[in-house]
């Protein structure tokens, strides 16, 4: 049997349901989507695409990229996306570096792509979104839907998605087959996902969280999934009167929670609430459940592993927290330099081992070398610590932790403490060069609307809460912070903005 991805989400599938609709007009049952991927497999044998190849893909989101997609599973190809914001020089490193047989672009950048791909290895192919535009389109339907599948190993790449690191080359995780699916059907299983659902889908489809858990999922459960382009308020309310799941960043259900017109009424036919990407704000959690009813469902993923934890479909849904270790995921918490595991309720550096867990960087043995542990644990980059019933929480990137005075302080711990204050929206914390401490803790605050919190005032609800060489040294005041496409906050922006000024 085939260790295909593809063969599993098509196996046993009704091809007469929906299986994807396009905004409000245009949809796909499972048969015209399995269709459309054995044509467009064919289309990529005849450009020459070969088993191991990878397609490099960078355009925006449509059905016809989710069937590009699959139809790059089924020859066996490397699927390669692209953050549809990165610049002509940030694609021509992951061109060099990844040696794509073939680069997919909209249409209406074909020109700019060839003078990337000038000198390289990769062939430029057009794409459009309205199922009609596009070279991988010409003559579609005249080409067979038949298509014999590449035998396939469990261990054969499907994809590779580069990191979004601040320091140093990107690099590029190797997935295999069977880590998206065996996270696929844990997912499946542990979210209650069946046919009957409909997955309101406003992410990006260029990272774990659009493309594999809210694209194979869905797939694999035979359910239906709503394209929007992007995340529109609008849109998601209009949404919500069919969609039974919605999967999302932190940023959703603020701009959600800000909106009158969220309630118990307009989330009534809703069973599902997901947040991941970013660290979810336990006011945020709690404000949800009291406007709507509902829990929002928290969980923990990476580029490297995707899903490694999950709060709990039935049971308790901690605020604060990422749930528990997923089935067959083994999650420790390690003191960074003796990798000794430590007890419950102590910080260290988040490890996870399982399934899920990639196969390396592309062509960067020593770096593969220094994050995979000979014993299979992925070095995760978090800090985090378990409770004693194995709820995971994170309390910051370790490249973010700050010493202060030879003292740890943790960015998560202040933070919460800082946006529980009446008046702050959030904050970021960050440690900035300081000539006697090393690094000083600066805190970035985001008043809430009509808010005159003062620096004053966040000072004096910190003395009682946090020992005083976690105290910021400096608060500074900004309209919003700076996130990527995804909301993680990007501290790497505040740290160079902030030590600039001196602050």
């Amino acid at each position: 049997m085939s260790g295909s991805l593809f063969a599993a989400l098509s196996a046993g599938r009704d091809r007469s349901k929906t299986a994807v609709v396009s905004g409000w007009d245009r949809s796909m049952t499972y048969g015209d989507l399995f269709d459309a991927s054995g044509r467009m497999a064919h289309r990529l044998v005849a450009l020459g695409v070969k088993s191991g190849d990878r397609i490099a893909v960078q355009t925006a989101k449509s059905a016809e990229v989710l069937v590009l997609y699959l139809a790059a599973l089924r020859v066996g190809a490397v699927y390669l996306p692209l953050n549809t914001d990165y610049t002509p020089a940030e694609v021509g490193y992951f061109l060099g570096d990844a040696e794509p047989a073939l680069f997919v672009v909209d249409p209406s950048v074909a020109g700019a792509a060839a003078g990337i791909t000038e000198g390289s290895s990769a062939r430029v192919a057009t794409l459009g979104t309205n199922g009609r535009s596009g070279t991988l389109l010409e003559g579609f339907e005249n080409l067979p839907a038949a298509f014999d599948d590449v035998e396939l190993s469990p261990d054969d790449l499907a994809a590779i998605l580069y990191t979004s690191g601040t320091t140093g080359r990107s690099k590029g995780a190797m997935l295999t087959h069977r880590n998206l699916l065996s996270n696929a059907e844990t997912l499946v299983r542990e979210w209650r996902f069946t046919a009957e659902d409909e997955l309101l889908h406003a992410l990006p489809i260029y990272h774990t969280h659009g493309l594999f858990v809210a694209t194979n999922v869905p797939l694999l459960a035979g359910a239906t999934i709503r394209l929007l382009p992007r995340f529109d308020l609008d849109a998601i309310f209009r949404g919500f009167e069919s969609a039974t799941v919605m999967m999302g960043v932190p940023t959703f259900y603020t701009r959600l929670l800000a909106d009158p017109r969220l309630d118990r009424a307009s989330t009534a036919g809703m069973r599902l609430f997901v947040s991941g990407s970013a660290p979810l704000l336990a006011e945020t959690h709690r404000a949800w459940e009291a406007a709507t009813g509902h829990r929002i469902l928290e969980r923990y993923g990476m580029t490297e592993t995707n899903m490694n934890s999950s709060n709990p479909h039935d049971g308790e849904r901690r605020p604060g927290t990422v749930g528990l270790a997923l089935p067959g995921v083994s999650i420790r918490v390690v003191d960074p330099e003796t990798r000794t595991p430590l007890p419950a309720g102590e910080i260290g550096m988040v490890e996870v081992r399982g399934p899920n867990v990639f196969k390396g960087y592309w062509r960067m043995p020593e770096k593969t070398a220094a994050e995979l542990r000979e014993d299979g644990y992925f070095i995760t980059g978090d800090l985090g610590r378990l409770s004693e019933d194995g709820y995971l929480e994170i309390v910051g990137r370790g490249k973010d932790l700050v010493i202060s005075g030879g003292l740890n302080v943790y960015p998560k711990e202040v933070e919460s403490e800082i946006d529980a204050i009446d008046g702050v929206e959030e904050s970021a914390v960050i440690g900035i060069p300081d000539p006697d401490f090393g690094e000083a803790v600066t805190a970035v605050v985001v008043r809430s609307p009509g808010s005159t919190v003062t620096e004053a005032g966040i000072r004096e609800a910190l003395s009682e809460r946090l020992a005083r060489f976690k105290l910021p040294r400096t608060i500074a005041f900004v309209d919003a912070l700076p996130r990527n496409t995804m909301g993680k906050v990007q501290k790497s922006v505040l740290r160079e903005r902030f030590s600039a000024k001196g602050t």
